[in-house]
């Protein structure tokens, strides 16, 4: 009975963090600084009621950003 329980228990953890993790999305922009790059990505999560995390930002001449959204 307790591993049964202790099974439940494990199962509706792992679909608490796959239905969290099932929205999660990386964005990219470009913009010609980082300050427009970052308007860009929160502009975009904003349209979609969600929060991000930039994960990466790369300058070469024009400024690369990766970020991932999250509710």
């Amino acid at each position: 009975m307790k591993t049964t329980k202790t099974l439940t228990l494990a199962a509706a953890a792992a679909l608490s963090l796959l239905s969290a993790a099932s929205f999660a999305q990386s964005v990219s922009v470009t913009a010609s600084t980082l300050d427009c790059a970052e308007a860009k990505v929160a502009a975009v999560a904003q349209e979609q009621g969600a929060q991000y995390k930039i994960t990466e930002a790369n300058t070469n001449n024009r400024v690369h950003m990766t970020a991932e959204l999250y509710k």
